[in-house]
C-alpha cells in the first residue's frame, strides 16, 4: 500500500490520480497507524513550510515519518515535501524541519524571477558515488520537469544530490539517499517522464 500523507495542504488528489494512471492504488491519510502499515510513503506539498511542519507535528505524523525512513521504507518527498525533510527552513522566519536530511531551505535570490514557475531542465550530478537512481530509471539526463517554488534546498552532503537545475543559480532538484527520494519539481504535473518517476517509485513499494 502506497500512502500519501495528508497534512491538510498540497495537491493530494492530483498525486493520487497520477499514481492511478500508472497502475498504482494509493491511500490518502493522516492516521499514524495506516502510515506505519504502508509499504511506501509519499509526502507531497504546496504551501508554506511553517504551516506544513506544524500540521505534521500536531497530527503526530512527524515521528512516524522519521521512524519509517529509519526502517528503510521507500519514501518520496515532492516539492515542499522534499523541503520538509531538511533540518530547518528560512521561509517566513526560522522553523525546524524533520531533520531526516541535514540541510536548510533558502529563498531564491532576488536576482531571479520568483517563484520559479514552469518547465525547466534537470542535470544529473557528478557528485554522487552511487548508481542510477531507481526512480529515474529510463529518464534521460537533461529532461524537463514542471517546477513551482520560491525556496530551494541547500543540503550539507553533496553526495546525495542526484540532479541540479540552473535557474540563475544552480539548486538541488532531486536527492537520493538509500530508501529516501526527493524531487523539487512536480512529477504529477510533468507529463510522461513525471509519470515514469511515479511508476518507478511504485515498483519499489513491491520490494
Amino acid at each position: 500500500m502506497i500512502v500519501i500523507i495528508d497534512y491538510g495542504m498540497g495537491n493530494l488528489k492530483s498525486v493520487q490520480n497520477a499514481f492511478a494512471k500508472v497502475g498504482y492504488k494509493t491511500v490518502i491519510t493522516d492516521e499514524p497507524n495506516q502510515i506505519k502499515k504502508a509499504s511506501a510513503l509519499v509526502l507531497p506539498g504546496v504551501g508554506a513550510f511553517r504551516d506544513a511542519i506544524k500540521s505534521l507535528k500536531d497530527k503526530k505524523i512527524d515521528e512516524e515519518l522519521i521512524e519509517a525512513t529509519r526502517r528503510g521504507k521507500p519514501f518520496l518527498g515532492i516539492c515542499l515535501g522534499m523541503q520538509l525533510l531538511q533540518t530547518f527552513s528560512e521561509e517566513g522566519g526560522f522553523f525546524e524541519g524533520l531533520n531526516i536530511i541535514s540541510g536548510k531551505v533558502k529563498k531564491l535570490p532576488s536576482s531571479v524571477k520568483c517563484p520559479h514557475l514552469g518547465w525547466d531542465k534537470i542535470k544529473f550530478s557528478h557528485n554522487s558515488n552511487h548508481n542510477i537512481n531507481p526512480i529515474f530509471r529510463d529518464v534521460p539526463d537533461e529532461s524537463y520537469f514542471y517546477f513551482v517554488h520560491s525556496y530551494y534546498c541547500e543540503v550539507d552532503n553533496r553526495k546525495i544530490i542526484y540532479s541540479t537545475t540552473d535557474y540563475g543559480l544552480v539548486f538541488t532538484s532531486s536527492i537520493w539517499k538509500d530508501n529516501l527520494f526527493g524531487v523539487q519539481f512536480h512529477p504529477e504535473k510533468s507529463s510522461t517522464l513525471g509519470l515514469k518517476i511515479l511508476k518507478n517509485f511504485g515498483e519499489l513499494s513491491k520490494c
